[in-house]
């Protein structure tokens, strides 16, 4: 498998697989509990350039070309069922992947949107990140909780871990929503109560961006609330039985 890919529980009876996306600033590490939560589905994480045994590798700097990368290594993996599941920029890299997946004839079975405003749905108002210091997006970032602040505080962890923080939260923030053709997939949002960057319309959007069937749940907890509560049972009600190969 190439380096895109990380499975520390590779299951070759699993019915399915699950590919898990990382939030901005994130790495594969952040899902290695999700192969024990879901044991009838072989887990693999997304490995962002950058960072982790990735490290020293240039940063990615667009999120449609980090998709296309994506799409590439999952390819080989689609001879059974595939899930996909990412975490607020993780949620629009999995769309974007699946979008080009589904343009190449390949069908993806569902995907879980978690945390994440709906991609089509303009930016919310705020400085524009390209305009932000290092520090002031390390900030922005610690205050959702999912950057660990003391790591930040450290001087030499500071030195290895902020160059991809601030590269994913500018890379994400420079995102635009191109037009096109709706998944086919079914998709389901999902995000916390208290989670002050995705409020309920706003995830309840992404709706419009499938022809498939639709859910949406609110769930307590913050931007982070898988952390404490990974959703590992909607996904397993919900991955099964998706359909593998081309469409």
């Amino acid at each position: 498998m190439t380096t895109w890919l990380k499975c520390t529980a590779p299951r070759p009876d699993a019915a399915s697989r699950l590919i898990c996306f990382p939030h901005a600033g994130g790495s594969a590490s952040f899902f290695h509990a999700w192969a024990e939560g879901l044991p009838a589905h072989e887990v693999h994480a997304v490995c962002y350039p950058g960072r982790a045994g990735r490290y020293g590798e240039p940063l990615p700097t667009g999120l449609p070309g980090l998709a296309a990368d994506i799409a590439e290594a999952v390819r080989p993996l689609l001879d059974r069922p595939v899930a996909f599941l990412g975490h607020s920029m993780g949620a629009v890299v999995a769309y974007e992947t699946a979008r080009l997946l589904e343009a190449q004839g390949h069908r993806i079975g569902h995907l879980f949107a978690s945390g994440a405003r709906a991609p089509h749905l303009p930016h919310p108002e705020g400085p524009d990140a390209a305009e932000l210091d290092d520090d002031a997006v390390a900030d922005a970032l610690v205050a959702l909780g999912g950057t660990d602040a003391e790591l930040l505080a450290d001087p030499e962890v500071r030195e290895l871990v902020l160059p991809y923080v601030c590269g994913d939260y500018r890379m994400f923030d420079a995102y635009v929503h191109r037009p096109g053709p709706a998944l086919r997939c079914d998709v389901t949002a999902i995000a916390g109560d208290g989670d002050p960057l995705v409020p309920e319309d706003r995830a309840a959007a992404w709706a419009a961006l499938t022809e498939g069937r639709f859910t949406h749940h609110t769930v307590p907890g913050d931007h982070f609330y898988l952390v404490p509560h990974p959703p590992f049972a909607l996904v397993a009600a919900l991955a099964p039985g998706v359909t593998p190969g081309v469409g």
